[in-house]
């Protein structure tokens, strides 16, 4: 196993994609093995303390920032151990990149949903984050799709989860035993969990609760994840892909309620006697005959200001409309034209400009339309290095009944603000990212300002204030805003049942008076 202990050699270990800068460290390693983890874990937590789980680093709250202690990176545990094509499971080491892994199942004729942005991120990260993306919208997070894991402690014991053979007791209580035969028992968090389609804001927390739950999304707090499987799916045989120019927002926030019910109530086609009072009743309160058709797998918005954004580097974006949808749907070859004379019905009741508008189901163009919705935050990125500032960008995500509210609550003090911004994202699971980009620092400190007056809206309305980009080190105090100390001091104590003596992700998630108080 490679250990390096000059700072000067690993400083690329110091930092990640949230550009949170003064990360450092006094070594880092980078085992090749279980073994090696559990090697260097042990070694770490009696040397220095604090240990940093490295992955991809493509987080954007900080939590592969180092403060102190040591750094364990996963990138030489890249292998995909086996694939069981009858079973749809994929079995990997943390290490393996999204971008290796759709490869693979690809190839054999099955698919892995969760579709986070970056794709260079690496599958132990993804689950450590509970992953998600555009396509959450049908198939839901990472967390969806995780049957087993290997999580290495601060001592180097080992425990092992399968979904399905631990689940709590009354009282909320989890009895695990770990390899070496230790005892844990683990009192679950007892917080009420928003009503949102997306939340990673604290550990998950359930009733009943599976245990290996509390590690997808614990942000490496609790251990070193080491092992995986996972469970796939049968590749879709093509898509309808659309992208859709609306002149007015009202329509915009009418169709995707519209097209929301839609793939809402198909989605319980697997239940025959639903689907028989689906298609006997041919319609829904607002006439629409395709209702048995559509079943969206992701909606995603642009508005005007993205628009505006992005057409400087894609010249074809038609001029004077108020914002876009992305959509997407799985097609048979058989079903393709009744699909879309089905989402075309729909698109002119709700008042979409159909000449402006672009549709394909070719794989190529497909790509194309991803490119463009991946475009937008490059160049977002883009704009805030040429203003020498940084971007504040939300992650909020609010209850359905609460959406249109908090939606026009964010436009209009955004356009009051008079500061440069973009809202885009993903208004199927009512999660947008509204991104400012100041021009100096009077206009990053409105912005900062602004983005406080949301994190509180959000809260009011009932939501969660990080949907998919996780806690971090950068968003401490607004969990804190979220469920207040008490509930924190919960999630610290079930912290600590895995994690005594508070090695893993320090300053992740927690401050660090509830872990060494």
């Amino acid at each position: 196993m490679q250990v390096k202990n000059d700072p000067e050699q690993f400083t690329d270990y110091l930092k990640d994609a949230s550009n949170l800068s003064g990360g450092i460290a006094e070594r880092i390693y980078f085992p090749e093995t279980e073994s090696e983890i559990s090697q260097a874990v042990a070694e770490a937590s009696e040397k220095f303390g604090s240990i940093t789980v490295s992955g991809g680093r493509t987080g954007t709250v900080g939590s592969a920032v180092p403060f102190s202690g040591a750094v364990i990176s996963l990138e030489r545990l890249g292998k995909i151990i086996s694939l069981d094509a009858e079973k749809k499971t994929i079995e990997v080491q943390p290490g393996v990149r999204l971008s290796e892994l759709y490869v693979e199942v690809e190839s054999r004729g099955l698919f892995y949903p969760p579709d986070p942005t970056e794709w260079s991120a690496q599958i132990g990260g993804t689950i450590a984050t509970n992953a998600s993306g555009s396509r959450s919208f049908k198939y839901g997070p990472t967390r969806n799709y995780v049957l087993e894991l290997d999580l290495i402690l601060s001592d180097g014991d080992l425990l092992k989860f399968r979904r399905g053979d631990k689940l709590t007791t009354r009282g909320g209580v989890l009895e695990l035993e770990s390899v070496a035969e230790k005892k844990i028992k683990v009192k679950v968090p007892t917080y009420p969990r928003p009503r949102v389609r997306k939340n990673v804001s604290g550990f998950y927390n359930s009733e009943p609760l599976d245990a290996i739950d509390l590690v997808i999304g614990s942000e490496g707090t609790l251990g070193v994840i080491s092992r995986a499987k996972l469970r796939l799916i049968d590749r879709p045989k093509g898509f309808l892909a659309g992208i859709v120019f609306f002149k007015n927002t009202v329509d915009i926030l009418n169709f995707v309620a519209l097209a929301k019910e839609i793939s809402f109530k198909n989605r319980s086609r697997n239940n025959d006697k639903n689907r028989a009072e689906i298609i006997e009743r041919g319609k829904d309160s607002s006439g629409f005959n395709g209702i048995d058709r559509l079943d969206a797998t992701l909606l995603e918005y642009f508005d005007d200001q993205s628009l505006r954004l992005i057409s400087e580097k894609y010249r074809e974006v038609p001029a004077g409309f108020q914002g876009a949808v992305f959509f997407e749907q799985e097609t048979q070859e058989e079903t393709e034209e009744a699909v879309f004379n089905a989402w075309e019905e729909l698109l002119s009741k709700s008042g979409a400009d159909l000449e402006n508008s672009w549709f394909t189901t070719s794989q190529t163009d497909f790509e194309k339309m991803r490119k463009f919705r991946h475009a937008l935050p490059v160049t977002v990125n883009e704009r805030v290095v040429k203003n020498g500032q940084r971007k504040i960008g939300t992650d909020m995500a609010v209850p359905d009944a609460a959406f249109p509210s908090f939606f026009n609550y964010l436009k209009s003090s955004l356009k009051s603000s008079g500061i440069e911004y973009v809202i885009f994202g993903h208004i199927g699971d009512c999660h947008l990212h509204a991104n400012l980009l100041p021009k100096n620092e009077a206009e990053a400190t409105s912005s900062r300002h602004l983005y406080g007056r949301f994190i509180a809206q959000a809260i009011m309305l009932g939501g969660t204030v990080s949907a998919e980009h996780g806690i971090g080190k950068l968003k401490r105090k607004y969990l804190n805003a979220m469920y207040g100390e008490r509930y924190l001091a919960e999630m610290s104590e079930l912290k600590r049942c895995f994690d005594p003596k508070a090695v893993f992700g320090r300053g992740n998630v927690f401050e660090e008076k509830f872990l060494l108080g």
